[in-house]
């Protein structure tokens, strides 16, 4: 080896040849001396590869990077493929993209399966897009992380429950507020109706209502919070809640100050903000109410619903059997039924006493079905059990002048 051992002893700086490394000075530097050792004539390059402690292989790859392109072919090259036959094709990658800026509240599961229902083929896996959308900037990691599997309960069939509240208002440009109301199905996340109000009062809701009824048809119940239009203080009908009554629409109520026993509408809400109400400036109703609309469409028919799995709600939803009545027949009870017809201030007379069956129900009559306890009747409208009255011990604390209704226990009518 010569003057060549000598020579490498000297650039170890006081480190034996054998302990030498390639951390041990710069890089590039040793490198540069490599190569230019190497191409010495008549060199040992085994025991050259030795001292500068790497394998005979790397030794000829920096020699042959050397001779075809010089000191800068030195410089550590990209370990990137030249090609990658399982990348995402360009255009995939691209029709993901402009998805995704349509949409921008989408995530990659919903993504691929939009454009699997547009025809789309050959799609990758949802991890992939995942990868495409934080390579470009689409996904923060800190949005990531907010999203986790969630337990969900829902109704066995469509029609069952709906769920309706408005949205919270928000203020238009040209002034006055708009009063989103939504009405989705429990079973099928179907967004039955979504309307830009001017308030939130009764005659509105039934107004809209009506519509879905006519379109959809009744469903068994609707479910709503504890506020005006819904629900009464402590607990009274209100006219809304009653209309539903004569047209056959039980109305259940969350628990007071509990928004999660109507979580599917809050959650929707949540999404309406996000995919629709902050990505535009809102004018006026007028022109509220057709993006609604659209919005609507997109949402029923082409947005894949994580709940679903990845299905449109449309998919899952029915029309109801049971047609809106345009008109109602005559409140009609047995022959020998106790009736009496509740009077302009919400009360009945029974038994020389007054009871408050609630203003909601003026005009209407009610039927006192007896039980098997002892003066404890059960106040009816038709089908609907209202409350119950107790004439052997009303020890209850007057309304008024009138005793109220008490709630219902698990009893039944005789």
């Amino acid at each position: 080896f010569g003057d060549i051992g000598n020579t490498c002893q000297l650039m170890a700086w006081g480190r034996s040849p054998q302990g030498m490394s390639w951390k041990t000075q710069d890089l590039m530097s040793q490198r540069n001396e490599f190569v230019l050792l190497a191409n010495q004539p008549d060199v040992n390059f085994a025991a050259l590869c030795r001292r500068y402690g790497v394998s005979r292989k790397t030794g000829y790859k920096w020699r042959g990077r050397f001779r075809s392109g010089g000191m800068a072919a030195l410089a550590d090259q990209s370990r990137r493929p030249h090609r990658s036959p399982c990348r995402t094709k360009a255009a995939v990658q691209a029709a993901v993209l402009a998805l995704r800026e349509k949409h921008p509240a989408w995530g990659p599961r919903k993504l691929r399966r939009r454009l699997s229902d547009l025809g789309r083929t050959a799609l990758p896996a949802p991890s992939t897009l995942a990868a495409l959308l934080r390579r470009e900037g689409c996904i923060a990691p800190e949005t990531s992380a907010q999203h986790r599997p969630m337990v969900r309960f829902e109704r066995a069939r469509p029609n069952e429950l709906w769920q309706m509240d408005f949205k919270g208002h928000f203020p238009l440009s040209r002034g006055g507020r708009c009063h989103a109301l939504t009405v989705l199905d429990d079973h099928a996340r179907f967004l039955l109706s979504l309307q830009a109000c001017d308030n939130e009062r009764a005659p509105t809701v039934r107004t809209h209502l009506i519509n879905a009824f006519r379109r959809y048809g009744l469903p068994e119940s609707i479910l709503c919070d504890n506020g005006p239009p819904w629900g009464g203080p402590g607990g009274q009908y209100t006219g809304l809640r009653v209309w539903l009554l004569l047209r056959g629409v039980g109305s259940l109520h969350g628990r007071p100050f509990h928004p999660q026993t109507q979580g599917k509408d809050e959650r929707f809400h949540r999404t309406l903000k996000t995919e629709l109400l902050a990505r535009h400036d809102w004018p006026d109703l007028a022109r509220t109410q057709p993006r609604f609309d659209r919005y609507r469409d997109l949402y029923n028919l082409e947005r894949p619903h994580q709940a679903l799995g990845l299905d449109v709600p449309a998919d899952h939803f029915q029309l109801s059997r049971r047609t809106y009545p345009e008109t109602l027949p005559p409140l009609d009870y047995c022959a020998g039924e106790i009736v009496r017809t509740v009077k302009s201030k919400g009360e009945i007379t029974f038994q020389r006493r007054f009871f408050f069956i609630g203003e909601a129900f003026a005009t209407l009559p009610v039927a006192l079905r007896p039980t098997e306890a002892d003066g404890i009747y059960v106040v009816c409208l038709a089908a609907h059990r209202l409350g119950q009255i107790n004439l052997a011990q009303p020890n209850h604390k007057p309304f008024g002048n009138y005793f109220p209704l008490l709630p219902l226990p698990n009893i039944h009518s005789s």
